[in-house]
């Protein structure tokens, strides 16, 4: 049996809790900048003025530009990877696919952030670049291929096809959802690529 966990005090807990809303903040205030100026147009010290604290603070919770930069990255990729752990609860793929994309519609002004973010990934130094894109095609492409290699072995999807190729067909379906302006019915319009993805677009 574990042992009981030791809390800090009350005081130490407290101020956890202030440097994670800090931390917060930095990264809310860092995401606007980033996105209206880009990663060059966007200065530490800039950030530090828009968030309210020095320099000096905000260098306490990031060691440069490129860590806050891959931070922000780092998050939205640790929210994709929660919207896949939870479409694989689901039973079925056609039910784990319904609840990614419903998650995606209900976090797609953050998706849109992220793919904007993305986009500004090649400023950073090639190795940490590199390791992002490493961990983006394990969590995101390998989380999505896991589970439409899944279904392919339960008899849900088609043999003809590579699940890669399946992946790529559904990440397809998926981009128009969290890219450019959001759908006038966004509900409507993900049944449809759902339905398309799953039974063609050939007269029915």
């Amino acid at each position: 049996m574990m042992g009981a966990v030791s809390l800090p005090p009350p005081s130490s807990r407290a101020s956890f809790s202030s440097q994670e809303t800090t931390r917060e903040r930095i990264q809310t205030e860092a995401a606007r900048l980033f996105v209206a100026s880009g990663y060059h147009g966007v200065s530490m010290r800039e950030v530090a003025e828009a968030v309210g604290v020095t320099k000096p603070a905000l260098y306490h919770h990031y060691a440069d530009k490129e860590a806050l930069f891959l931070a922000m990255l780092d998050g939205a990729l640790a929210t994709l990877a929660r919207l896949v752990e939870h479409a694989g609860q689901q039973q079925g793929i056609r039910a784990q696919l319904d609840t990614l994309i419903r998650d995606l519609l209900d976090t797609a002004p953050e998706q849109r952030v992220g793919l904007q973010l993305a986009s500004e990934l090649r400023h950073v130094s090639p190795e940490r670049r590199a390791a992002f894109e490493t961990e983006y095609r394990r969590v995101w492409m390998g989380g999505l291929t896991a589970l439409i290699e899944a279904a392919v072995e339960r008899g849900e999807l088609r043999t003809d096809l590579s699940p890669a190729t399946l992946t790529l067909a559904l990440l397809a379906v998926l981009y128009p959802l969290v890219s450019g302006p959001g759908a006038r019915q966004p509900q409507q319009t993900a049944q449809a690529l759902l339905s398309v993805y799953f039974d063609g677009a050939g007269p029915r």
